[in-house]
């Protein structure tokens, strides 16, 4: 699985993006990033280690503290595809709507 293609199916869990949204934030200890959430903190963890897997987020653990905080690159990468894309559709759009009020006129 490509580095784009595990950023998109990490972030196609409600909690992971609840998660990237809290650490847009700054960075915070995974017991911080519980606090919200109606999970057990090992579940928090495996959505904390798919993150870490995909390239979204990084994590130091100094002592018992482990802190999590977003890699700006990777939301970079997401952030690229997807602009790509809607300027993509964006100009096709522009261009139907070209055509339609030439359509308009010629009637």
């Amino acid at each position: 699985m490509t580095n784009l293609d595990s950023a998109f199916a990490s972030l196609a869990d409600p909690t992971r993006r609840a998660i990237i949204s809290r650490l847009c934030e700054g960075p915070k200890s995974v017991s911080e990033l519980s606090d919200p959430f109606d999970i057990a903190l090992p579940s928090l963890l495996k959505h904390v280690r798919v993150l870490e897997e995909s390239g979204l987020i990084s994590s130091v653990k100094v002592g018992r503290i482990r802190t999590c905080k977003v890699e700006t690159h990777a939301l970079q990468a997401t952030k690229a595809w997807l602009q790509q894309h809607i300027t993509t559709w964006e100009e096709r759009l522009d261009r139907m709507e070209a055509h339609i009020e030439t359509m308009k006129r010629e009637t």
